[in-house]
């Protein structure tokens, strides 16, 4: 084994083939030809003195010491990119990229929110990826971003900053019969047709061990796969659920929903700014971090003023 020949171009390449399992796509995302990305991997492989790849029929896989390799590869060339990144805020300020993702609820403020701090810095390049659960843990495990925002936080090694809560609320139409009723009971909800997230949904999670904690288990009627389905499906008189009062501005606004009066709601959970316990932020998203602290609740619920300002018994 000869560590020292191994070249940075080199690492690029497998980091590329192991993301994607293919010399073709790799060849194709670093603009080389599929036999220069083969040659590079062989001399690879020659310094490492062990096979890193294994082909099965059609397919490639990461050996045991590829997956290695793989997992050193992510590191450097994150580490690399963190320094570029601070480089160019000690020499210009802050600007530069700005990475974050956020689960799909997330995506009715992070607009607002970052439209806000852009304001302050211009010169701030920002890419925000909006996806589900299972795909912003993924993106975590690979280090795709510099923040991501979750409200259900894995057991894993992460740095969570909470920086605002998340209200729960149970949503009918206007014209169930519980709405309007004060203080309904946690017992008659569970007996309402209920429209429900797939599993690993964080909303899911909360409303499944409320009840649970009250020996309760919901009428289950029809799971959705996203808070928008389940949206169209309470005003189609489908149901009721539980959606976060974040996800429910323009349909409060325009009276088509209605916000039950339930026990134990709304339930209060909290909205985290997420990343690799062991990574350094650049000065770019620590900066973005200390804005979501120090301004984020209150940018937020002055936009949720001006929107609910036509339901003022809301809140």
């Amino acid at each position: 084994m000869n560590l020292r020949q191994i070249t940075l171009h080199q690492l690029r390449l497998f980091n590329s083939l192991g993301t994607h399992l293919s010399f073709t796509k790799a060849a194709k995302e670093l603009h080389l030809s599929q036999p220069a990305v083969s040659i590079q991997i062989k001399r690879l492989e020659e310094s490492v003195g062990l096979p890193l790849v294994e082909h099965l029929g059609r397919k490639i896989f990461l050996t045991g010491a590829g997956q290695k390799l793989y997992s050193a590869t992510n590191d450097v060339l994150g580490r690399l990119k963190e320094l570029n990144e601070d480089m160019i805020g000690m020499e210009k300020g802050i600007k530069g990229p700005l990475r974050l993702a956020a689960i799909t609820t997330a995506k009715y403020f992070m607009p607002y929110l970052l439209g806000t701090f852009l304001r302050d810095y211009p010169d701030v390049e920002p890419t925000l990826t909006i996806t589900n659960q299972s795909k912003v843990i993924r993106r975590l495990d690979e280090n795709l971003d510099d923040l991501v925002i979750m409200g259900t936080v894995p057991e894993v090694d992460l740095e969570a900053i909470y920086f605002m809560d998340n209200p729960l609320v149970v949503v009918a139409p206007p014209k169930h019969p519980l709405a309007g009723k004060k203080d309904i009971p946690l017992e008659l909800i569970a007996k309402e047709r209920f429209l429900t997230r797939e599993p690993g949904s964080g909303t899911r999670a909360a409303r499944k061990r409320l009840f649970a904690k009250h020996g309760l288990e919901a009428n289950v009627y029809m799971e959705l796969g996203s808070g928008e389905a389940i949206k169209q499906a309470v005003m189609a008189g489908l149901g009721i659920s539980v959606l976060s009062l974040h996800n429910l501005q323009v349909e409060l606004d325009a009276g088509i929903i209605s916000i039950l009066d339930v026990q134990h709601f709304p339930m209060l959970r909290k909205w985290y700014a997420v990343h690799p316990r062991r990574k350094k932020l650049s000065n770019t998203s620590q900066r973005f971090l200390d804005f979501l602290l120090k301004d984020g609740t209150r940018i937020w619920q002055a936009v949720q003023d001006e929107k609910f300002k036509s339901n003022p018994g809301l809140y």
